[in-house]
């Protein structure tokens, strides 16, 4: 058996489900590649935290493909599970409660391609939030002003989110390091 990587304590890995599955494959006939990244990651042990399945923007939600590769994946991995969709046809109350029986959380992302994009869905019990930079995608710095509301919000006591999960993905100029490390420090402060 290997040993699980060397981190602190506390930490857990968010982990991206593989382009292969969700933009090759569109989430069709893919469980030997499902079960392969499984494998993959299973080397983290407890320190897996999180899959992230980000979707292509142009995959209209299709019950009849998307919902099996859910239940298969669900089946395979009993850990938890955010999804990415960007086409709006997934973005509304029947999409939602679909993701919420199968215990998968819909992430909020920045910025959000339709309005309620910006907020989570699905399975409450997790939060995932994944800022791209604003207002230029993958290049801005965010504000101290969006940083201490995100760090309000982070550590803000929840009735059902049992687990929250940020990741900045505005590095085209380097600003997702120096962002995390703000928020980590303002969440401190939040909880003191």
């Amino acid at each position: 058996m290997r040993a699980g990587p060397n981190v602190p304590a506390g930490f857990r890995f968010a982990v991206k489900m593989p382009k292969a599955i969700s933009h090759t494959k569109r989430l069709r006939d893919c469980g030997g590649d499902v079960q392969a990244f499984l494998d993959q990651t299973s080397c983290l042990g407890t320190k897996l935290g999180i899959l992230l399945l980000q979707l292509p923007p142009g995959m209209a939600f299709d019950p009849g493909a998307v919902l099996p590769f859910l239940d298969d994946l669900r089946k395979r991995h009993h850990g938890a599970i955010a999804c990415e969709p960007r086409h709006a046809s997934w973005f509304n109350a029947n999409v939602d409660a679909a993701l919420r029986e199968r215990k998968i959380t819909r992430v909020a992302a920045d910025p959000a391609r339709v309005p309620r994009a910006a907020a989570p869905a699905g399975d409450r019990r997790a939060e995932y939030l994944r800022l791209h930079g604003s207002p230029r995608m993958y290049y801005d710095a965010y504000s101290d002003e969006t940083l201490v509301r995100l760090a309000r919000r982070l550590t803000r006591p929840g009735k059902r989110t049992r687990e929250r999960w940020c990741v900045f993905d505005n590095t085209a100029e380097g600003h997702a390091i120096d962002d995390a490390l703000k928020l980590k420090a303002l969440m401190a402060d939040c909880l003191d």
